[in-house]
């Protein structure tokens, strides 16, 4: 495993297509951007082990491609 230290607005390159950016930073949380090409799935881990099933689903927020999961209906 690969473990590294990001700020704010800072990227890793993953591939010549992924990019794992650091949109924000808290106190006791970070959050992530993921730029990945539509045919990489991308899903938050606990969601491989519930027994429900999930589907994932493409938004487009201010012209950034954002991977969200929701329940299949």
């Amino acid at each position: 495993m690969l473990v590294l230290t990001r700020k704010e607005t800072q990227a890793i390159l993953i591939g010549d297509d992924i990019v794992i950016r650091i949109v924000h930073a808290g106190k006791s949380t970070v959050r992530i951007g993921i730029e990945a090409p539509q045919a990489v799935r991308v899903v938050r881990g606990e969601l491989l082990t519930e027994t429900q099933p999930r589907v994932a689903r493409t938004v487009e927020l201010t012209g950034e491609r954002i991977v969200e999961c929701a329940e299949a209906a």
